[in-house]
């Protein structure tokens, strides 16, 4: 009797999840997101310090003349630069959504969850110990801080009698992300290599190369269709571990490989962007308002919306107060604080 009323469990909620997706909007989205994000693309490669015609950046991405300074310009600067911010927006979006699949959390999300500031004092001490490391190597050693900032959040967390709750992981996340930032500052001061790290803590795309995007796009690219191929399986397990495991689903290996995955995407994000929070908290809930809860449309959705997010901040960092930038981090955290506030009170009252 126990096991019906189990199975009937498990088919009235898979039989919810298709019922609160919503395929043509995710459909919308992919189809609007791409074509947005090729205006996008000219549009911040042509807005800046010196604004550009666009037919000028249609000349020099598609007739590149090394003669031309403006051409010179948006090859080797801008039009790298907006890669690399919707390459990061769709790492940092991606890995949140994984994120608050697996752990039913919704609060989750790399910066939150000390996986930002376990890379960011990865390559804090790269440039204490090892000036001039390649740039592979940065976003290996990212990995590895990342991996750092989340075991110990998690190890943290699990030290309460009544297991993790929402809140509870967040405030681990605040805690270990104090230390891992404290500690990176230290070495900062100690071996007086606070330029090199500014740029990192700031939070930024400024300077992205193209040898940068040559090394983190297989990385990126190979997550993200890893991310996708999982998201079956990430949408079951937003149901709960017990009715995943009822309809078949080794619930272990699919969180481990998620894992995998979130640490690669957060990683190579923080290599190259620096610590910037709240792009994997704000996209994932905004795509399920919009598609709902199939984690087949959220990942690809927030992907997209992720980028969008990152390069149109990017953009508005360059012109609100020209010729110098604002950080991208500070005005995504102006949108970011308020809604996680949000959450944690609305999280707070369903406790």
């Amino acid at each position: 009797m126990q096991y019906s009323i189990k199975a009937g469990e498990q088919v009235e909620k898979t039989s919810a999840v298709k019922h609160r997706s919503r395929p043509w909007a995710a459909s919308l989205i992919l189809v609007g997101g791409m074509v947005a994000l090729i205006f996008g693309i000219a549009l911040c490669i042509s807005l800046g310090a010196a604004d550009i015609k666009l037919s000028v950046v249609w000349d020099a991405i598609f007739h590149f003349n090394p003669e031309l300074t403006q051409h010179q310009i948006i090859q080797e600067l801008r039009f790298p630069r907006v890669l690399g911010g919707a390459m990061v927006g769709a790492c940092f979006a991606v890995a949140g959504a994984i994120m608050q699949g697996m752990t039913r959390n919704p609060l989750a999300d790399s910066g939150l969850l000390g996986l930002n500031s376990g890379a960011g004092f990865a390559l804090a001490l790269c440039f204490a110990f090892a000036p001039g490391l390649p740039f592979l190597y940065l976003i290996m050693f990212s990995f590895l801080g990342a991996a750092l900032g989340a075991g110990l959040v998690y190890g943290v967390g699990s030290f309460s009698k009544t297991g993790l709750s929402p809140i509870r992981l967040v405030l681990a996340g605040a805690a270990v992300s104090a230390l891992l930032s404290a500690l990176s500052e230290g070495i900062q001061l100690y071996f007086r290599i606070g330029q090199d790290l500014a740029f990192w803590y700031a939070g930024g795309v400024a300077g992205t190369t193209w040898l940068q995007l040559k090394i983190m796009f297989p990385w990126v690219g190979g997550a993200i269709i890893g991310a996708i191929i999982l998201s079956p399986s990430i949408t079951l397990l937003s149901l709960g571990d017990d009715i995943a495991a009822g309809l078949g689903q080794r619930t272990k290996l699919v969180k481990f490989l998620g894992a995998i995955i979130v640490l690669i995407l957060a990683g190579s994000a923080v290599s190259v962007v620096g610590v910037v929070g709240f792009v994997g908290l704000i996209i994932p809930h905004l795509t399920r308002m919009l598609v709902g809860v199939d984690y087949r449309w959220i990942i690809p959705c927030s992907a997209v919306l992720g980028s969008l997010l990152v390069m149109f901040a990017d953009l508005t960092a360059r012109i609100i107060n020209p010729p110098y930038e604002t950080p991208i981090g500070a005005l995504i955290a102006l949108i970011g604080v308020p809604f996680f506030l949000y959450l944690a009170r609305k999280e707070r009252r369903a406790l």
